[in-house]
């Protein structure tokens, strides 16, 4: 049995899908507490909806896991064919509902660690982070969202929305400079003092 816990080493995202595969259930429970909150943030991110990030996680797993047995060993990394799935539900999602519903409605979880005034902070810097990529373009949004919050390579990213890598570094350059001219004028509310 292969287990992502093993003392060895790290087991591969794609040894544990093969072990899937062949009827180990608990490569299938690595895996997933391995790759689902990513996904889900990510569905999240691009959804701005806590329930349909949910259902489109949920739906992005349930396929992984059908695809299994089939899956081609070093033609993909799973995590990237994941995420790609997961931006195409999404992209489904959003043309289905029109308009996406504000963010307001959903709430942040509580962080212990925090003082409240810095929690409050937090979470208006996270709420304002959230409008700003609202307000992007989607593709732009997604590029900034996988770079900067995912940790994603660019080529990564490329692979992922299908487009080339100029195009990942020209959405994620637009975005960022977007986001920043959206933000400067909230520098002292969000709590960020000017060197």
């Amino acid at each position: 049995m292969i287990t992502a816990s093993s003392p060895d080493a790290q087991v591969s995202d794609e040894a544990l899908l093969v072990a899937f595969a062949l009827g180990d259930g608990q490569a299938a429970r690595d895996l997933s507490v391995r790759l689902l909150p990513r996904v889900l943030a990510q569905a999240y991110r691009m959804l701005g909806d806590q329930a349909a990030a949910q259902d489109v996680s949920q739906e992005a797993m349930m396929r992984l896991w059908k695809i299994a047995p089939d899956w081609r060993q070093g033609e993909a990394q799973v995590s990237t064919w994941l995420y790609r799935v997961v931006a195409n539900l999404c992209t489904d999602h959003l043309r289905k509902r029109r308009p996406i519903s504000a963010l307001d409605d959903v709430a942040e979880p509580a962080d212990p660690a925090p003082g409240a005034v810095a929690g409050l902070q937090h979470k208006a810097r996270m709420q304002a982070l959230a409008d700003g990529l609202a307000a992007l373009p989607p593709r732009q949004a997604q590029a900034v969202s996988l770079r900067h919050l995912e940790g994603l390579s660019n080529a990564e990213i490329a692979q992922i929305m299908q487009i080339s890598l100029r195009s990942v570094e020209s959405l994620t350059a637009r975005g960022k400079r977007a986001l920043a001219a959206a933000m400067a004028n909230r520098k002292e509310e969000l709590g960020y003092q000017d060197d």
